[in-house]
């Protein structure tokens, strides 16, 4: 069986694709990473790409004319290295309908709420721990989903709970919920790569790992 070949996007730091590295270091994780997309020239995502030795692309849309030749050249780099799935780690951009329609249902985001909880437009990062603090919830998580055209509203793949302690910060709170989430992805994308996912609509299976 063959690696699955994938690319990782990220605005910030990248600390979900550094788990996705790590887990293919360690031999538990059958893909390979073979590009980093980011928006930002100065983001950890493309530091790691660089110390890791990982092509790297930085591209924005406020460099093209046209959203379509934004999309072109952001294909053409996808299909050049090989790309089998996209897997979404941080990055804050709405991916524009040209690439969902061309990778539909293997496009993956990892959002840190139990989705649709704290989704949607402008929820990200600490904003989301913030509101989960605010509502006065017991609970919360991470989500890894499809991607569609609309902002955390994707089918959910896997889905793991957090308990919020009395006396979190929002930083407490998003140091337990990233830790889940740097579980979840490789566990995602190993699915993927042994091909155990079956996708039916919004119902999305992941067949046991010993079933073929």
């Amino acid at each position: 069986m063959g690696h699955l070949k994938v690319a990782t996007f990220a605005s910030g730091r990248g600390s979900n694709i550094l788990s996705i590295i790590d887990a293919i270091k360690r031999g538990e994780l059958s893909c390979q990473v073979v590009l980093v997309v980011s928006d930002k020239l100065d983001s950890g995502a493309l530091k790691l790409a660089e110390e890791n030795d990982i092509p790297a692309f930085f591209i924005d849309q406020q460099q093209f004319d046209s959203p379509d030749a934004f999309d072109l050249v952001l294909l053409n780099a996808l299909e050049e290295a090989g790309t089998e799935l996209i897997a979404l780690a941080g990055y804050l951009k709405k991916i524009r309908p040209a690439i969902i329609q061309s990778y539909r249902n293997r496009i993956l985001n990892i959002h840190p709420s139990l989705l649709p909880a704290f989704g949607g437009k402008g929820m990200y990062g600490m904003k989301v721990h913030k509101a989960v603090l605010d509502y006065g919830c017991k609970v919360t998580g991470a989500t890894i989903h499809l991607v569609d055209d609309q902002y955390d509203s994707g089918a959910p793949l896997l889905q793991e709970s957090v308990a919020v302690l009395a006396g979190d910060s929002h930083e407490t709170l998003a140091q337990r919920v990233l830790k889940v989430e740097h579980a979840l992805y490789p566990r995602a994308l190993q699915a993927f790569a042994e091909k155990r996912i079956e996708i039916h609509g919004r119902q999305v299976c992941i067949k046991p790992a010993n079933i073929q």
